[in-house]
């Protein structure tokens, strides 16, 4: 039997620090840190603890020092010491209108005065109207919108939407793809360690070689050749996940054209890339395709509120789904009306500011210097690339990854690997970031790869290789 009156009285005191302002003092800091890592080791999983590849060791697994997020704003977050980080991960695109903008804040808190999560039963204005302004901001002829919570979620209802619609069971996914972590989503992602250990999933799932597009139209035709018809294309414009990968220019339209040519739905899943990340609104406008369904999330929340939701062509909303709206899901809270205020802000936040242009600057910036890094240090950086403020340096191996995403973290900037390994480093930051900040980024950069280059002794394997 639980005692009540203690859980209350630990209630109080862990409640006390939500409602503190001002700087706690030395003790309550030590108590939270030594608490936070107990909790997470005994209550949630010890391995959040071992993974973190902005703060690990070189094989990532080996515990360091504990850093405590406490606050942010802006490019910035705070741990519970006060030490000021500059953020270049930006929450895997989550972040990319800044960490608790002000702009976008203050909609959400006004909404919250008023009505936070709604009845479930009566019509609510705010998803009304963010589900036109998606009719408004996305290309092309995508209308009918449907909210989520997760990303997962929304490729869920995407894979539903297209088999639904065509009544066709295959999907044609990538590989190294990730769409997600749920039974469907997990069977469009491309990665064997992430889905091993739940087969058999969506068994109508074929993988193919990412930017590849002929190799998609020869599983298509295989496929309807011995009787399996497709239902989906689903594809990243821009691999995320599987190492910032960018397709070759047409491959994109060329998805469209076998699609049309097969009668299969075109699904992009924009998750990480919309919302001005990669310096179009929609990573598909850069190369002018429109989907059938367009899978959005992370950024669309401004931040603060999770929200995620697909849109799509009206004529995939038929006669059933018109007359059960809950047959394609029924999230509880999807669309709520905080979430609205948030998404809807976050839109005017982005269109006012031309956050697409402005991460498009930005990113243009850093790959031009981090391309000079690379010539300085051939041995240590094998690769830059990336679109907008999506950037990311491939390395050798993932040690040498690990090293200098740690050794970066030491210097108070945050980075981290690719959800495979750290064999590549994003640099994601919000559009915000300062031009200081990346100064401070790409200096502190170049002594990293020096001392990386020194650690891992590539600079005396480069001379004996001329010699």
């Amino acid at each position: 039997m639980y005692n009540k009156t203690e859980i209350i009285k630990d209630l109080d005191r862990i409640i006390g620090y939500i409602e503190s302002t001002g700087e706690l003092d030395k003790k309550d800091r030590e108590l939270i840190t030594s608490e936070t890592v107990d909790n997470i080791r005994n209550y949630l999983n010890k391995g959040w603890i071992d993974i973190r590849k902005s703060t690990d060791s070189e094989d990532g697994r080996e515990e360091a020092e504990p850093v405590i997020e406490w606050s942010d704003g802006g490019e910035y977050f705070y741990d519970l010491n006060g030490e000021r980080y500059i953020d270049c991960l930006g929450g895997y695109g989550v972040f990319t209108p800044g960490h608790r903008n002000p702009e976008i804040t203050k909609y959400v808190k006004l909404q919250l005065s008023r009505l936070g999560l709604h009845s479930q039963e009566l019509l609510e204005p705010l998803r009304a109207y963010l589900a036109k302004t998606f009719e408004l901001i996305t290309p092309g002829d995508l209308q009918y919108a449907f909210f989520t919570n997760g990303g997962a979620e929304a490729i869920e209802m995407s894979l539903k939407l297209a088999r639904l619609y065509t009544g066709k069971k295959w999907y044609i996914s990538t590989l190294n793809a990730f769409h997600g972590k749920s039974n469907g989503a997990l069977s469009a992602t491309g990665k064997g360690f992430t889905r091993k250990a739940f087969l058999p999933m969506v068994q109508q799932t074929f993988h193919v070689e990412y930017g590849n597009a002929e190799e998609t139209r020869t599983a298509i035709r295989n496929l309807t050749h011995v009787g399996e018809e497709v239902a989906a294309v689903i594809v990243e414009p821009i691999q995320g996940e599987g190492g910032v990968i960018i397709p070759p220019k047409g491959y994109l339209k060329e998805l469209r054209e076998i699609c049309d040519e097969y009668g299969a739905l075109l699904i992009f899943d924009e998750i990480q890339t919309g919302m001005g990340r990669t310096g179009t609104l929609w990573r598909c406008e850069a190369e002018g395709v429109v989907p059938d369904i367009l899978a959005f999330g992370k950024a669309i929340g401004g931040g603060i509120i999770p929200m995620t939701g697909i849109v799509a062509k009206p004529k995939l909303w038929t006669q059933p789904l018109i007359e059960n709206p809950n047959l394609l899901g029924s999230p509880t809270f999807g669309g709520n009306p905080v979430a609205c205020s948030a998404a809807l802000a976050t839109i005017k936040y982005t269109l006012e500011n031309d956050i697409p242009g402005m991460c498009k600057k930005k990113g243009e910036t850093i790959l031009k210097e981090l391309k000079k890094l690379k010539l300085d240090f051939p041995k240590v950086l094998k690769d830059v690339r990336g679109a907008g403020l999506l950037i990311a340096m491939e390395f050798d191996d993932s040690k040498i990854g690990y090293y200098v995403a740690k050794k970066l973290f030491e210097n108070k900037i945050l980075t981290a690997g690719t959800e495979i390994n750290a064999k590549v480093i994003r640099i994601e930051p919000p559009a915000c970031i300062s031009y200081e900040s990346i100064g401070i980024l790409l200096n502190t950069l170049k002594g990293v790869l020096q001392e990386t280059e020194i650690e891992f002794k590539l600079a005396d394997f480069a001379a004996a290789a001329i010699e």
